[in-house]
Parts: structure tokens; sequence; C-alpha cells
């Protein structure tokens, strides 16, 4: 058997034991226990069911999960091309496509795939989605690793870059003198190994360092001391 069709075979059982009347409790517990994130969508791409990993990845409960619709639950830029995806499959129950470098939480990424999801009449029913993590380079893993990397005035001056705002209106707003606000912006860009402003916003939203989705820029707690 060749490997796509071996793929196809493991996936579609996969979409039969996810169905509420399949009792195959052997390899419904396998699915649990992949280590790969499994969701259920309906035809809606809303989560009707997730296993633990999902849940882990998405950094929510499983019970919070349901009801859920997928793209909700990713970071704004990777929203519209996955929901193009899955609209794509409404009309293809043999369709399935992958995205690679999705941002499913703050600083994560993984490989997305969706499989269109017939039912016993062959008509669409919904969507399979597997969700594997991606590696991330040593400098992001480090980083993302020790979370709390931030001051409280290294954050709002992340946040005040990142919004446009001038170095005196920083300085103001954090009452220190314009050497001072140059003397953090130095600090940051020797801490995140970058050369600029503009890369060290860049460098940030790619940490998952802002809450996604935020206007102004809010960097999330964890990241700061």
């Amino acid at each position: 058997m060749s490997v796509v069709a071996e793929h196809a075979s493991y996936t579609t059982e996969c979409a039969q034991v996810w169905r509420p009347e399949t009792g195959r409790d052997v390899f419904r517990s396998f699915i649990e226990r992949s280590g790969i994130g499994f969701a259920r969508l309906d035809r809606g791409t809303r989560v009707v069911r997730a296993n633990p990993d999902f849940a882990r990845q998405f950094g929510r409960s499983q019970d919070d999960l349901c009801g859920r619709e997928l793209c909700e639950l990713l970071h704004p830029d990777a929203r519209d091309r996955v929901a193009l995806r899955l609209a794509a499959l409404t009309g293809d129950v043999r369709g399935r496509f992958t995205e690679r470098s999705v941002t499913v939480r703050r600083g994560g990424t993984a490989e997305l795939t969706g499989l269109a999801v017939p039912d016993h009449s062959g008509r669409f029913e919904g969507v399979l989605v597997l969700v594997e993590p991606e590696s991330r380079d040593a400098d992001t893993r480090q980083a993302a690793g020790r979370k709390q990397l931030l001051s409280e005035v290294d954050a709002r001056i992340v946040e005040g870059i990142a919004a446009g705002v001038s170095t005196v209106q920083l300085a103001a707003r954090l009452y220190l003198s314009r050497g001072g606000i140059e003397y953090h912006v130095t600090n940051l860009l020797r801490r995140f190994k970058v050369k600029n402003r503009p890369a060290l916003i860049s460098k940030a939203y790619s940490m998952g360092v802002f809450r996604a989705g935020s206007w102004p820029p809010r960097v999330l707690p964890d990241f700061v001391k």
C-alpha cells in the first residue's frame, strides 16, 4: 500500500471512530493518546469534539473548545487562508489540505491538516482536523521557555513601539528621559538579537509576545517579570 493510500485509510478510520455511534474503544483510545491533536468539526467548522492534545495545543480545555469555530482559535494572520481551505472542502468530500506554520497558541506553530468527512450517504458531514506542532528555532524556543522576558517598563516600551508611539511620547508617558527610553530600546534589541525597532516588533510577534487580535498591542502577562 502506498503512503498516500495508507494515510487516507488511516484518516478514514479516525473519522469513523469519532462518529457518535461508533464504539471501537481501542482505536479511539489510540487517537486520544497519539500526541497529535485531533478535532472533529461540524458543517459550520465548529469544534464538535477534540482530543486532549488538540486542546493542549490551543491552551484551552476540551469543554471550552466545543462549539467554537476553528478559525477563531487561530492567530489572525492564519484565519483567512485556513477559512478558505475549509470552505473548499464543503464541495469535495474527498478533499484535504495542509497548512504549515499556523500559529495555534502563544509562540507555537503547527502543521494543520483538514480532511472532509462524508456521511453514510456520501454527502459532506464535517471536517477532521489534525494538528501537529512544528519544531521552533533555538532562539525562539529558549526565549519562549523563559517566558518572563520583559520588565514592566520594557513591556510598555515594546507596546508603544508596536503602536507607532514616538520616543518623546513614550518618555512623557513613562516619566523617563529620551535617553532613558533609548537605553531600554538598546537593551531590548540586544536581548531579542535584532538590529532595529521594526525587527524587534517582528520578532516579538513571531514569539507570541503580544496578545492575538488586540489593538493597541498588549504584551501577554506571562512575558512580564
